[in-house]
């Protein structure tokens, strides 16, 4: 037996699924745009050498499409604490 409140969960569960993958494409993308404007501006043409080489990179990435719209995210500097080893 057919009810109504059986197909409004089952839509429910459609749109929620839909908006979700509507947002998981638009993460995709930004990212990618990301990646792209990193590349457009040779931070993968020598390795890292350190942590502020790597947060500028992931910066960037993260500022997707923002990048083409003046921003430059960099990182100056990174300090990071090597734990030493006990004796």
């Amino acid at each position: 037996m057919r009810t109504y409140a059986n197909d409004d969960l089952r839509y429910r569960g459609r749109s929620r699924s839909a908006i979700s993958s509507v947002v998981t494409l638009v993460l995709f993308v930004w990212l990618i745009i990301g990646a792209v404007a990193a590349g457009q501006r040779h931070y993968y043409d020598n390795a890292p050498t350190n942590c502020a080489s790597t947060g500028t990179i992931a910066v960037t990435i993260i500022a997707g499409p923002l990048n083409y719209l003046g921003m430059n995210p960099k990182v100056e500097n990174c300090h990071v604490d090597v734990p030493q080893p006990s004796q």
